[in-house]
């Protein structure tokens, strides 16, 4: 454990982190939409994007209008706001990238994320009103370099995730600056997202948010003299996935992940949908108020683990959190669990006959079971009595993609997930 720290000229550095009361659970937002699920299922932080100059391109994200509608939303409903702005930025892209934080600057939200130090100069000199968190891809690893961003003026650091929680504990102890780390969701094979196969087999550049995730495609051998004939690769009898990772997953260990001094755990996902933003969100949300309120006697409850088995997900593991090498090895099979088409909709609208309007993504039918995914404790059971299309003309089946009223036989709160019950 470190006690102190020689730094250049002999300065001995020594300072001690007060741990948080709160933990902060820090959630995805690909969309209004997606926004508004982490909210109602109990995030406290969101973290999203404009349409330039972050990570993750393909996940939607959010004008300059829908941006000042998002945080002034979020802020309304006492949750923070954290701007991604943490591409590395090229030459050509100085200008825009000057233009665009002063209109962030006007945007107020609670912190900004940024990777590139060029990035964060212009930012210190032209918001400096706006705290500055560092993105993971900085790939921060160790104390005296955590050390070094404070000294700059960051707020909080996304550590490196390839950091043990051990060595994660001794930062949060040494350092005064606030941490994060990812909890759940998908890994990256590449060292701290720092990935070149999308660049090479598709042209579009991984670390500028065009990533086609080609880490998850299925590989062959083609001898030279023989072209045409594919040999599959093989790790032993279970596939050719070389280079697929498997899905973090952190629920059963909250209390050492709190107790690190992490001052927040956040959820991977701005391109995944709100079916697993509710999912997560929900169940983390219980894990880490349960283990706050009550430490003592905290246990991971069964109905969680359950939770999170029946989103669409690959083979679950620890990551780099405690040294154990079977957890990064590669997901072999590539294979997806979980209910993929359990989801069935969003409720917009609950009516006074216990009816709910609802936007439709997966078939139901009449005789139905559904389940209500509810924000706090159990999700309600029903079954579907009656459906009618957008016409008030009764029907025996809701199609994807368009709205319907289904008739219940519970009251339910107004814009619910529902899923249904095989």
């Amino acid at each position: 454990m470190c006690a102190s720290s020689i730094l250049a000229g002999g300065t001995t550095y020594l300072t001690m982190k007060t741990i948080p009361q709160k933990t902060e659970l820090l959630a995805p937002a690909g969309n209004i939409e997606k926004l508004e699920t982490a909210i109602q299922y109990g995030a406290d932080a969101v973290y999203l994007a404009g349409k330039e100059f972050s990570l993750r391109n393909f996940s939607g994200n959010f004008t300059d209008q829908e941006l000042e509608q998002a945080i002034g939303f979020a802020h309304k409903a006492g949750v923070k706001v954290y701007l991604a702005c943490n591409i590395y930025a090229r030459n050509s892209e100085q200008e825009a990238i000057t233009r665009y934080l002063e209109k962030i600057g006007r945007l107020n939200p609670d912190a900004i994320i940024i990777a590139d130090p060029g990035v964060i100069l212009l930012a210190t000199s032209i918001i400096p009103h706006i705290p500055i968190h560092l993105s993971t891809q900085a790939n921060t690893t160790n104390y005296n370099t955590v050390r070094f961003w404070e000294q700059a003026g960051i707020k909080r650091v996304n550590l490196a995730r390839e950091l043990s929680l051990d060595e994660i504990r001794e930062i949060s102890t040494c350092c005064a600056i606030e941490t994060e780390t990812f909890i759940h969701g998908a890994m990256c094979i590449s060292y701290s997202g720092r990935c070149l196969l999308s660049n090479f087999l598709t042209g579009r550049d991984s670390n500028r948010g065009l990533c086609t995730h080609p880490c998850r495609w299925s590989y062959s051998v083609v001898e030279e003299q023989r072209p045409g004939e594919y040999h599959p690769l093989k790790e032993d009898s279970r596939g050719s996935y070389i280079f697929n990772s498997k899905d973090l997953c952190m629920l059963d260990h909250i209390p050492e992940l709190i107790d690190a001094g992490i001052t927040s755990l956040k959820i991977e996902g701005r391109m995944k949908g709100i079916s697993y933003l509710a999912s997560v969100v929900k169940t983390y949300r219980q894990a880490i108020d349960s283990y706050t309120l009550d430490p003592e006697n905290y246990r991971t409850e069964p109905q969680w683990r359950e939770e999170l088995s029946r989103i669409y997900h690959r083979d679950y593991c620890t990551g780099f959190y405690f040294n154990d090498p079977d957890q990064t090895l590669p997901n072999y099979q590539n294979l997806r669990q979980g209910m993929i088409h359990g989801f069935i909709g969003k409720i917009l609208d609950s009516g006074v006959d216990r009816s709910v309007t609802v936007a439709v993504k997966n078939k139901i039918s009449l005789g139905d079971t559904i389940e209500i995914l509810t924000p706090k404790g159990t999700n309600p059971r029903t079954v579907v009595t009656g459906i009618l299309d957008k016409n008030r003309n009764a029907i025996e089946h809701a199609q994807p993609n368009t709205r319907s009223t289904l008739k219940i036989e519970i009251d339910t709160p107004l814009k619910g997930i529902i899923r249904k019950v095989s």
